[in-house]
């Protein structure tokens, strides 16, 4: 089974959001918009749903009127493949490989592979400079940009808001706590500021061991998580400190997988090996 993180340059307008997200079906698992951000990140699995999510925001959004404060390079920003229990990381680089295809394709969408080959910063640092698109046009699309595509390991999008709106001291934070397991950004978030997170070995860094590197720096405010998290993340964390965290039990990927089975009767409709 095969779990999509779809990362989507619209998170203003719910109704938008809310047309968009529609299009997964039974197959969406989660979302989570953000005005300031600007993005909404749709957690679904197999390969049918992130296909179908992407149409309907290239048929819905302009990147040119796009405004927020997330890097992005288009309205599908990052479409990460990630393998869950019974797959592997060769059966998401070909779920990958397929998505370049098919969005070259069908939506002549230029598209930048991610993962084995190179990291998604990476791509956000060359696409169209020194690195060409790995499927597609080479020029972005007019409306649409670009779409970064990629097969990764589970990882834990969160975000700590600081006690404080000292965006400089965001970014010192941000700079301070980036380690192999961890990606940050500094970020204005409205009249509030965040460090946005990737734990991106969350068995090693998770959201706890994050918020005490960051207090250590400065006075938190509170956590976010974005998305969902695995059940291994969850159990290795003090239960006492879940609510801190803004983690539960039902936000947990197998927990919504086994919620989407009850209301598909158990069959599994739409996962992909």
């Amino acid at each position: 089974m095969l779990e999509c993180v779809v990362n989507v340059s619209e998170g203003a307008r719910a109704d938008v959001v809310a047309a968009i997200a529609a299009a997964a079906g039974a197959d969406l698992l989660d979302l989570h918009a953000d005005a300031h951000h600007n993005r909404s990140v749709l957690t679904l699995v197999g390969e049918d749903a992130p296909r179908a999510v992407a149409r309907a925001a290239v048929e819905r959004l302009d990147i040119r009127r796009h405004q927020g404060v997330h890097p992005r390079i288009g309205v599908v920003d990052v479409v990460p493949f990630v393998p869950l229990a019974g797959s592997t990381m060769a059966d998401a680089v070909g779920a990958r490989d397929r998505f370049l295809a098919w969005a070259a394709g069908e939506l002549d969408l230029p598209g930048f592979a991610y993962g084995p080959e190179r990291t998604l910063p990476e791509v956000r640092r060359h696409a169209f400079a020194s690195l060409a698109p790995s499927a597609g046009p080479p020029r972005p699309h007019p409306t649409a940009g670009a779409v970064a595509v990629g097969a990764r390991p589970v990882l834990v999008a969160w975000n700590l808001w600081l006690a404080a709106p000292d965006l400089e001291r965001a970014r010192g934070v941000a700079a301070a706590v980036r380690s192999p397991e961890v990606r940050a950004l500094g970020l204005p978030v409205g009249d509030r500021v965040q460090v946005s997170l990737n734990l991106v070995d969350p068995l090693a860094v998770g959201p706890a061991e994050a918020w005490d590197r960051v207090a250590a720096l400065a006075p938190v405010a509170g956590a976010e998580l974005v998305g969902l998290v695995p059940a291994a993340v969850l159990d290795r964390t003090d239960p006492e400190r879940w609510a801190q965290l803004d983690l539960a039990p039902d936000r947990t990927i197998e927990a919504r997988l086994a919620r989407r089975d009850e209301r598909s009767g158990g069959t599994g409709c739409g996962q992909q090996p």
